[in-house]
């Protein structure tokens, strides 16, 4: 069934239809959520579509899935392109080619982020130089391809902002420091192997799943860019809480990016640390360091019933445990069959520990 509607969806892209092969893909995905290549290969359609975010994401999973995929490695390489996230696509590219070094796609396109990058950086410097008399027609070509780029990015914010809020499931909200933004999504008892986070230079792209429901996705172009191999990501009970680091110290006024607002850099030589700012639309303000202090109250004292509670209750102990009192733990509980758990290192560092099943019970050893 998933290799019929996949067919479908290639018959759909060769239509040039490619809302209906993406609907496809997605219905083969559910099918057979492990395969890489269908992931990729909505990733192209979306490239099509011009939902660079989503393309992006999906790509991020098929190399997740099979890392040595080099048409992976393109799609994220050509969308990222596209979200003038050059480094990122550079990366990526690189990556490709090692996979698949006769494609001559990978070397066109590390070219073309090369010439970006260098481009990047003469705008840079152009800022910090006194401008010409406008009749120079260099500096003509300059202003047009400015122009030609921020209406490129003019035509991606409501396509990315439109995938990023469709369909919310959680509440988020997020405050800053100089040094980074820090984002909560209130998101309760998710486990952390159902979140996944990916960061770009200026992207970032949340994945929740949620089970008996639609995934929960969060994907925005940020006000700002970041370092993503310094982003960290926090799953609690209550909460996910997404750690960026800024790449500049700039007040970002939105989470959000926006080419109305010029970023402002934050004065660091202050002689009191500052508080984090958190945006608000109500005229009063909340005292937010009470508020974490109260939910972490709440999370220690959160009262669980049956296993959750016996659970809890052996978290906690080998937390506040010693090295011996785990290595007890641990071995008493393999050794046993998961029977006997104890925290007596020298009533069982020395001796095998034996199985002993509640009373009416009986142990049976399986055979393979």
């Amino acid at each position: 069934m998933a290799k019929e509607l996949e067919n479908k969806a290639k018959e759909a892209f060769l239509d040039d239809d490619f809302a209906l092969a993406v609907d496809y893909y997605s219905e083969a995905i559910n099918l057979d959520p492990n395969n890489p290549l269908l992931f990729a290969d909505r990733a192209q359609a979306h490239i099509k579509l011009q939902n660079f975010t989503e393309a992006v994401s999906d790509a991020n999973k098929a190399i997740q899935l099979n890392p040595s995929l080099a048409k992976a490695y393109l799609r994220k390489g050509t969308a990222c392109i596209k979200l003038e996230e050059y480094h990122t696509a550079k990366v990526a590219l690189q990556t490709g080619a090692s996979f698949a070094p006769d494609d001559s796609r990978f070397t066109k396109l590390i070219q073309d982020c090369d010439r970006y990058i260098a481009e990047e950086s003469n705008d840079f410097a152009s800022t910090l130089l006194p401008t010409t008399p406008a009749g120079n027609g260099s500096h003509s070509i300059a202003r047009s391809i400015e122009t030609t780029k921020e209406a490129e990015r003019d035509s991606l914010v409501p396509q990315i902002n439109e995938v990023a809020t469709s369909r919310p499931k959680f509440r988020h909200e997020y405050y800053q420091r100089p040094e980074e933004v820090v984002v909560t999504i209130f998101a309760k008892g998710i486990p952390s192997d159902n979140v996944v986070v990916d960061f770009g230079e200026q992207i970032m792209s949340v994945t929740i799943a949620v089970p008996g429901q639609e995934s929960y996705r969060y994907q925005q172009r940020l006000f700002g860019k970041i370092i993503p191999d310094r982003c960290r990501v926090v799953v609690l009970s209550t909460k996910v809480e997404i750690r960026l680091a800024k790449a500049e110290a700039l007040n970002w006024t939105s989470l959000e990016y926006s080419k109305d607002v010029l970023p402002q850099k934050i004065n660091t030589q202050t002689s009191q640390p500052e508080r984090p700012t958190y945006p608000s639309s109500k005229p009063r303000t909340k005292d937010w360091d009470k508020l974490e202090a109260l939910m972490k109250k709440e999370e220690k004292e959160e009262r669980l019933d049956g296993d959750a509670a016996l659970n809890k209750l052996f978290r906690d102990i080998y937390q506040n445990a010693d090295e011996d009192m785990r290595r007890a733990m641990s071995k008493s509980f393999l050794e046993s069959n998961g029977t006997v758990l104890s925290t007596d290192w020298k009533e069982v560092g020395s001796k095998k520990v034996e199985s002993s099943p509640p009373q009416g019970l009986e142990l049976k050893k399986w055979e393979y």
